[in-house]
C-alpha cells in the first residue's frame, strides 16, 4: 500500500498575497504594496518589558489559556473600550496570533458537513481552515452592495446545515466598516438563529472615523459568539504571535483543549510584552491612525485621479480599487503591472470569486513608499493608454 497525504492538506495552495509577495525576490526594484504589515516598530515600552521577560528567566511555559495577569488586561481593555464582560479566569485564552484563535475555535465547533457563512470578498485565511475540518464554505456576495452585507442575503443563506458565521469588520481586504445601525440589523437576524458567531475584529483599533461596533456587544448571542483580537496590527506585534479569543465559558472550556493540543500556550515572553501593550500603551493605535488616515487619503486622491472607481476606507489599512473598466482578470493586472510597472499588489481574486474586478493595496507602508508606487502605477497606466492608442 503506498504512502498517502490527507487529500485536504494537498488540495490547499499558498495564499495569493504570499504568491504575490514572494515574487518580489526576482523583482528587486518593485514598489510592495502587498503585505498588511505596519511599518511602525513595536513601541519601545512594549519592546522593553519582553526583553526584560527574557533576562529574568521568563521563558517557560505559562498556564495553558495564558498568564492571568494578561487575561486579566484584556478583560479589563474589552470592558473600558467597548463595556464587554468577559471573566479572564474562564472566558479569555491568549493564543499564538489572531489566526491561531480563529483555527481553534473553528476546529472546536465544526464537524463533517457543517456549513459556515463568509461575506465576500474576505481575507483568504479562513476557507482553508473550514474546509480541513469538512465544513463547506457558503458565501454571502457584497460585491453589490458597497462591500456590506445585506441583512436580507445573509438570513436567506441560513439553513439547517449552518453551524457558524464569521464576519470580519474593519475589514480585509475592502477597508469597510459598519455603522452601527448596519451590526444592529444583522444583529436582529443572528439572534433569531441558533447559529454560533465569530467576529474577528483584529482591526477595530485602526477604525478612522466614528466609534467601532462589536457584535460581541450584543447580548442575545453572548452564548454562541467568539470575539477575536490581538495585537499584530494595534501595537505592531506581528511577530510577536499575541492573539486572544474571548467567548462564553460553556465552550471556551473546549476550545482550550484544541488549543493545548495545538501550540500548549503562546510565547510567555511576548504575554509579558502584551501586558505592557494592554496597560500602559492604548494610545498607540490612535497616533499610528493619524499616520493611515493621511496615507489612505493620498491613496484614495491619487486612485481617483486615475480614474478608479473606489470605495473610500474608513478602516485598517487596505484600500480596494475596481479594475473591471480595464477588461482583464485581477491576476493578469497585477501580474503586468508587477512585471511592466514595477509596483505589487494583490489581485482580488484572491479574496475569493467576489474579488474578483479589483485589486487590494496596502497602505501600511510610508508616505515615500506609496508615493512612489503611485506614480510609477500612473505611468504604467498611461504607457498602458498609448500602447493601445498605437496598436
Amino acid at each position: 500500500m503506498s504512502i498517502t497525504i490527507n487529500a485536504r492538506a494537498r488540495g490547499l495552495v499558498i495564499p495569493g498575497i504570499r504568491q504575490f509577495s514572494n515574487q518580489l525576490v526576482f523583482y528587486p526594484d518593485a514598489v510592495n504594496l502587498t503585505i498588511g504589515q505596519p511599518d511602525f516598530p513595536t513601541p519601545e515600552p512594549v519592546k522593553e518589558a519582553g526583553i526584560k521577560a527574557i533576562a529574568s528567566n521568563q521563558t517557560g511555559y505559562s498556564h495553558n489559556s495564558g498568564l492571568l495577569e494578561l487575561r486579566r488586561v484584556i478583560s479589563d481593555f474589552f470592558a473600558d473600550q467597548y463595556g464587554l464582560d468577559y471573566n479572564p479566569e474562564t472566558e479569555v485564552i491568549v493564543t499564538n496570533g489572531a489566526s491561531e484563535a480563529i483555527d481553534s475555535v473553528f476546529r472546536t465547533i465544526l464537524e463533517e458537513g457543517d456549513e459556515v457563512i463568509l461575506p465576500a470578498p474576505l481575507y483568504s485565511g479562513y476557507e482553508p481552515i473550514i474546509t480541513m475540518c469538512g465544513a463547506k464554505v457558503v458565501y454571502l456576495d457584497t460585491s453589490m452592495t458597497q462591500f456590506r452585507p445585506s441583512p436580507e442575503k445573509l438570513e436567506a443563506l441560513i439553513t439547517d446545515k449552518t453551524k457558524a458565521i464569521l464576519f470580519n469588520y474593519p475589514s480585509n481586504p475592502t477597508g469597510v466598516t459598519l455603522s452601527k445601525e448596519e451590526v444592529d440589523e444583522l444583529a436582529r437576524v443572528l439572534e433569531r438563529h441558533e447559529v454560533f458567531v465569530i467576529s474577528d475584529e483584529i482591526y477595530s483599533e485602526n477604525a478612522f472615523e466614528g466609534v467601532h461596533h462589536s457584535f460581541a456587544s450584543y447580548t442575545g448571542m453572548k452564548d454562541r459568539l467568539f470575539l477575536i483580537h490581538g495585537l499584530s496590527k494595534s501595537h505592531s506585534m506581528t511577530g510577536w504571535r499575541i492573539g486572544f479569543v474571548l467567548g462564553p465559558e460553556s465552550i471556551m472550556e473546549h476550545v482550550v483543549k484544541v488549543h493545548i493540543y495545538n501550540v500548549v500556550c503562546a510565547s510567555v515572553p511576548g504575554q509579558y510584552a502584551a501586558i505592557e501593550a494592554l496597560s500602559n500603551n492604548r494610545h498607540v493605535p490612535g497616533e499610528m491612525n493619524v499616520a493611515y488616515k493621511k496615507r489612505r487619503d493620498f491613496v484614495y486622491k491619487r486612485l481617483v485621479e486615475m480614474g478608479f472607481d473606489v470605495v473610500l476606507p474608513k478602516g485598517a489599512f487596505y484600500i480596494f480599487p475596481s479594475i473591471k473598466q480595464f477588461n482583464i482578470s485581477s491576476l493578469e493586472f497585477a501580474t503586468r503591472l508587477l512585471k511592466e510597472g514595477g509596483v505589487a499588489v494583490v489581485p482580488g481574486s484572491t479574496f475569493t470569486q467576489f474579488g474578483e474586478g479589483y485589486i487590494r493595496i496596502s497602505f501600511a507602508y510610508s508616505m515615500e513608499v506609496l508615493e512612489k508606487g503611485l506614480c510609477r502605477m500612473d505611468h504604467w497606466l498611461n504607457q498602458r493608454k498609448i500602447k493601445e492608442v498605437i496598436s
